[in-house]
């Protein structure tokens, strides 16, 4: 199998999206790339124990990408063994009026992981700068000072919130949270060949949305918002990773080779070792439990 290196996905420099290919090539059939996920999967749980062991370092996954990019199936698959008690999946649908009565990341903030967990955001803070560009009337439902009208969500009021989101992830960072922000890069193509999927098979009906053709129209905006953003806010604490996501055990593999090549360069991250005392009396406790 081909090899992964993360450098290469990992966004250093400003890109075009276009000029970014959303099929990688492994050079093995989907049953081996799927046992490599497993294999690699195995690892990722292990470094999870480990790392809710230690205590010190909390993970932040954030998933962005276009309607069937493949979010939901690929957190099943690659935190599949994963001990549930260290990992939380939070799903960012609209903004309820609880939500909307506090400042746009404040949802966020209170879902962050706790030192020793993983947090993983389907759909993150981002949409604050992608489906509310696409869509800046929505902005008005936020109820901010000083934007009176469509027309104040001007340029000057996005590169203000790229800043707040770029301030926002240096603090976490800056306390223990290690990013990582994966956007699964998909082709119009393959979107439309997933779309007509769930309308044509019974049990995956219940995923489509009339909502989702009229999003696609606004297709290339979004290219454009996700390119910016990407742009704006990948730097080294908090980078992005660009996965092409066309074939779907492919970018599953690639996150989780990415992940766990990465959070193993942590050599910090190691398991706590007893106390002296404890150590010293470990014999004790065996004759005492033996002898039960």
């Amino acid at each position: 199998m081909n090899t992964i290196d993360h450098e290469y996905f990992k966004v250093a420099n400003p890109i075009q999206l276009s000029d970014i290919s959303t099929i990688h090539e492994l050079g093995e059939e989907k049953k081996e790339i799927e046992k490599e996920l497993e294999r690699v999967r195995e690892k990722l749980g292990e470094l999870q124990d480990t790392l809710y062991a230690h205590g010190k370092y909390a993970v932040l996954i954030c998933l962005q990408g276009m309607d069937t990019s493949g979010k939901d199936s690929l957190i099943r698959e690659v935190f599949k063994d994963f001990n549930t008690r260290g990992i939380v999946v939070h799903s960012f649908k609209v903004p309820t009026s609880l939500e909307l009565g506090h400042d746009y990341l404040w949802r966020h903030y209170i879902a962050l992981p706790q030192r020793g967990k993983f947090s993983v955001f389907n759909r993150t803070h981002y949409e604050n700068v992608l489906v509310t560009r696409v869509h800046p009337e929505y902005i008005m439902g936020e109820n901010l000072p000083n934007i009176h009208s469509v027309d104040d969500v001007n340029e000057q009021f996005w590169e203000k919130r790229f800043e707040q989101i770029r301030n926002f992830e240096k603090h976490i960072a800056e306390n223990g949270t290690l990013i990582y922000k994966f956007y699964l890069h998909l082709s119009k193509e393959e979107q439309k060949n997933r779309l007509l999927r769930r309308l044509e098979k019974k049990e995956k009906n219940w995923k489509f949305s009339a909502g989702d053709l009229k999003e696609r129209k606004l297709w290339d905006q979004y290219q454009q918002c996700y390119q910016d953003a990407i742009n704006k806010t990948s730097v080294p604490h908090a980078p992005w990773f660009v996965i092409p996501a066309d074939n779907k055990p492919i970018a599953r593999y690639i996150v989780a080779k990415i992940l766990y090549d990465t959070l193993k360069m942590y050599k910090d991250i190691q398991e706590p070792e007893l106390d002296e005392k404890t150590k010293a009396n470990i014999h004790i406790y065996k004759q005492q439990l033996n002898n039960e």
